[in-house]
């Protein structure tokens, strides 16, 4: 992003950048300042409800319907969640499909052929489809404190709600991963998924035991830095923990993280610290978290000649993240192994 338009971001593209830390939601916000149901076959069905309906979302709004919602469209990430679960949408919004046509990592295991893809980068989203599918629920997650609904076009907010679906939003801002993990949990039990089954519960488990693992790899080398970073074509993005969930979570399991200062996020809505590649060496780290989404440059394709010098890059310690987690627990529990494994095997380099 050229630097001189970079000040000019709104507050919408700071939260964007910052709870994305991807060059395309960058990017995106930037020119925003000039300008069928099909079965859950994975996880089983959700078990049959007919309503009444309500739920209280993160923003203190209550939906009330006679109905159980049926007609659910939802932002991408929260799609592959209730899948999970069981729950089918009929409309998604948010990373979907790559270039290539394959599901979009936050698509989880989501057949993306029976979901209608309203919008799939920043800033589109389709309301004459979105209206098509006669809504009857909206649901997205926020990286606000403010109720912002994540990937939906403040433009086209007016057009979007006068179509006359409820929205609900879970807050993915400034708490622990188990917080919002709960919260969809809660919302799919609403939607009628069984979250007693055998299913849900050996993911719960299995969460629980890789939480335990991690903070015994913790306290097995806590002198183990870890970094949390994102790649764009001009810039190194060092994320802080005090808002993300996922670096929250760790952090309270005992991970050792890299801390931008306060002032140093000051840029990136308090997010993260930009640099400049030729200052990727900045902190000494010995375990680098690399943003695993399409809109970010993956660790395979960076040739800055600093990058490849780092010594966690060099000792091969350098592993996924996906700073927008998809809210199941089935599909969290990776994030701790992952990062688990990681530091039973790391050396100190840095």
């Amino acid at each position: 992003m050229p630097n001189a338009r970079a000040t000019h971001l709104t507050r919408r593209g700071i939260l964007a950048a910052g709870g994305a830390v991807g060059l395309g939601a960058v990017l995106a916000a930037c020119g925003d300042d000039d300008k069928n149901s099909g079965d859950a076959d994975k996880g089983g069905a959700a078990a049959a409800k007919s309503g009444p309906f309500s739920f209280k979302d993160d923003r203190g709004q209550t939906v009330k319907a006679d109905k159980t919602p049926s007609s659910i469209v939802a932002f991408t990430g929260v799609a592959a969640a209730l899948y999970d679960y069981g729950v089918q949408v009929k409309g998604v919004f948010g990373p979907t499909k790559t270039t290539s046509g394959k599901a979009d990592v936050q698509a989880g295991d989501m057949d993306i052929s029976k979901v209608e893809i309203l919008g799939n980068v920043w800033g589109e989203f389709n309301v004459e489809k979105y209206a098509g599918l006669a809504p009857d629920l909206l649901v997205s997650t926020m990286f606000d404190d403010a109720g912002t609904l994540w990937y939906v076009p403040e433009e086209s907010k007016k057009k979007i709600e006068a179509v006359g679906a409820p929205s609900i939003g879970i807050s993915v801002y400034d708490r622990q991963l188990t917080e919002p993990l709960q919260r969809m949990l809660e919302l799919a039990k609403s939607l009628g998924a069984d979250v007693t089954s055998a299913k849900v519960t050996d993911a719960k488990k299995r969460f629980e035991d890789a939480a335990a693992r991690l903070r015994a790899a913790t306290k097995a080398k806590p002198d183990i830095k870890v970094l949390a970073g994102s790649a764009s074509q001009e810039l190194f993005y060092v994320s802080g923990t005090n808002l993300s969930i996922d670096l929250e979570y760790f952090k309270a399991l005992g991970v050792n993280f890299v801390e931008p200062p306060e002032s140093a996020k000051k840029q990136g809505g308090g997010w993260f610290e930009s640099l400049s590649w030729e200052n990727v060496d900045k902190y000494g780290a010995d375990i680098i978290m690399m943003d695993n989404r399409t809109s970010a440059i993956q660790p395979a394709d960076i040739t800055e000649a600093t990058w490849k010098k780092l010594p966690a890059v060099k000792a091969g310690q350098v592993i996924a993240r996906n700073p927008e987690p998809i809210l199941s627990y089935d599909k969290c529990v990776p994030l701790l192994t992952g990062l688990a494994e990681a530091l039973e095997k790391a050396k100190k380099v840095s």
